[in-house]
């Protein structure tokens, strides 16, 4: 292979992992004049590649959706992260599902080897999300979209529809994209509400680009899986209930921190918080985290309230009785 292709082809790789690239970041990165790259970007564009290109001091190159697609570079634990999605996927609740991903699997492992097939196999078979299948429908052209725009730290607007029916024109920062609970979510930061926000992709339509970059917030792993079990409980429960607390609500924020959503003030001191779960217990377990000495009353329907009531009244003459002695334990 010439130096004029394998540079065409090292150049094409970096257009294909970044949405744009400056042409002097271009040229340093493959060791050329910013010439050479303008005359390999013409031989990329001869070949079909759509690739856009920007004038000025700050202008640079982006490659583009073009009529037809065009041959894709992939490394060989991108096309072996590539073909397990498309396994995963083609079970799961994509739009166009399980059709359009199983054709574009059987031409992607047609091409695998030997080797690479039988990781993906491996692979595969082990990765297997529980519940998704039960989910709402995902576009997977808006999954793509957002994930794009996860990527390249690029800001984006688009419609959401909340689970009261209410519609807004969102604009956000993208952070990350997580499965749970039998749904996709996006975290992101809202422009608007100057916080962090996280959405149902299933209920979120006509992404916009704005090709305005943003520097990423810092966010942990924990902290992106604390924003997305806190978007799951949103979900309404088979017991829910509000508990108001002796606690004014910036003082409860600050406990609760992004478990405090949906919390509103009851009065200048005491704090409703919405509190639920799949059945009393876990909603016994919300309660519980209510901060030591601050009192607090609840409103639960009957059913709920006697089945909890009954509970703890036996946790408390369980607390109450006189431990058994270990010559007891031993003759039971």
């Amino acid at each position: 292979m010439s130096d004029t292709t394998t540079r065409a082809l090292s150049l094409l790789n970096l257009l294909q992992t970044h949405r744009h690239w400056p042409g002097a970041e271009l040229a340093d990165r493959l060791g050329v004049t910013e010439r050479t790259v303008r005359r390999d970007v013409e031989r990329l564009r001869e070949l079909g590649y759509r690739i856009e290109s920007t004038p000025g001091a700050s202008g640079g190159y982006r490659l583009e959706a073009g009529a037809a697609l065009p041959p894709l570079l992939l490394t060989d634990e991108e096309a072996v992260a590539m073909a397990i999605g498309l396994r995963v996927a083609a079970s799961q609740r994509l739009v166009s599902g399980p059709e359009t991903t199983v054709t574009a699997l059987a031409k992607l492992e047609q091409v695998l080897p030997a080797p690479l097939r039988r990781r993906v196999i491996a692979l595969a078979d082990a990765v297997q999300p529980a519940g998704i299948n039960a989910g709402a429908a995902v576009s997977s052209e808006v999954l793509g979209e957002l994930a794009l725009a996860c990527r390249d730290h690029e800001r984006v607007r688009f419609t959401y529809t909340a689970a009261s029916g209410e519609v807004t024109r969102r604009r956000v920062e993208p952070h990350a994209l997580a499965p749970a609970d039998r749904h996709w979510y996006l975290l992101c930061w809202d422009l608007e509400k100057d916080d962090w926000r996280t959405f149902r992709v299933d209920r979120l339509e006509g992404v916009e680009h704005t090709r305005v970059l943003f520097e990423p917030k810092p966010l942990t792993p924990e902290q992106i899986e604390e924003f997305v079990l806190v978007a799951r409980s949103w979900v309404r429960q088979a017991v829910e209930a509000e508990a108001v607390m002796e606690l004014p609500l910036a003082e409860m924020r600050e406990v609760f921190g992004q478990w405090g959503q949906g919390a509103n003030a009851e009065d200048d001191l005491r704090t409703r918080w919405p509190v639920g779960g799949s059945d009393f217990r876990e909603t016994m377990y919300g309660l519980s985290w209510i901060p030591a000495g601050v009192e607090y009353t609840v409103d639960l329907d009957d059913v709920p309230r006697a089945e909890l009531r009954e509970t703890l009244e036996r946790m408390l003459r369980a607390l109450d009785a006189a431990p058994a002695q270990q010559s007891d334990r031993l003759k039971a």
